[in-house]
């Protein structure tokens, strides 16, 4: 799938103009900053040797890691969810840019009409991605979406983590990082999970719980692996 318009899962944009120029700027820094990274892969190529076999996954990592991940991972239509808050429609355009394809939606805002359109790239996308605790928090919590969507479509959850010792932490909700120039990054992937159908409110949240263990447990043995500090 291309980043281009027609290949978009959904094509609704907010009114509110953005100026083509920072978009292409902030698309263009992000490559040559992430050109400048020592990256370190871990356990992903046996992942990786499944897609291109055609398994399928929803990817699922923490907002404040994902910038990495936009680096290593652009070009290869993946599917993400994006808010459609302002900051949510600068993130949409610039990953777009980069080769994603983006739903737009929330749990608080458009969350119908995104899962509607979730479930559809499904049919048509192998690879989709979440950020489970966006857009605002709380920090490193799973929402209850993605597992939902998991089960509705037997679709496995791979954690994605991401950490590096030389980062910019900003003062946002998430401490949302930035790997400096020249600093070695590592991104690793966990053990596929697999959710089964549930049928109430307390398997829901069994199953939200595994995820948001699995993928804590991951980040933090990625953030010790680079040597990261809090």
């Amino acid at each position: 799938m291309s980043a281009d318009a027609a290949a978009r899962p959904t094509a609704r944009r907010s009114t509110r103009r953005l100026p083509r120029g920072a978009v292409t700027a902030a698309s263009l820094l992000l490559r040559a900053l992430g050109a400048t990274w020592r990256i370190e892969r871990r356990g992903m190529d046996a992942w990786e040797r499944e897609l291109a076999a055609g398994a399928r996954c929803i990817f699922a990592f923490w907002h404040a890691r994902m910038l990495p991940l936009v680096y290593t991972h652009r070009g290869r239509g993946i599917v993400v969810l994006v808010s459609r808050h302002h900051d949510g429609e600068w993130i949409a355009r610039v990953i777009e840019r980069l080769g994603f394809g983006t739903v737009r939606g929330s749990s608080t805002r458009g969350g119908e009409e995104a899962t509607r359109a979730l479930v559809a790239a499904a049919a048509r996308h192998p690879m989709l991605a979440f950020t489970p605790d966006g857009p605002r928090g709380p920090a490193e919590r799973v929402k209850p979406g993605v597992v939902w969507l998991a089960s509705r479509t037997g679709i496995p959850v791979v954690p994605v983590a991401t950490a590096a010792r030389r980062a910019h932490v900003f003062r946002s909700w998430d401490r949302f990082r930035v790997p400096l120039p020249f600093a070695r990054v590592v991104v690793a992937y966990g053990a596929p999970i697999y959710v089964p159908p549930f049928e109430d409110d307390a398997g829901l949240e069994r199953e939200r719980v595994r995820v948001e263990r699995a993928l804590a447990a991951l980040t933090a043995d990625v953030a010790a692996a680079a040597g990261e500090r809090s």
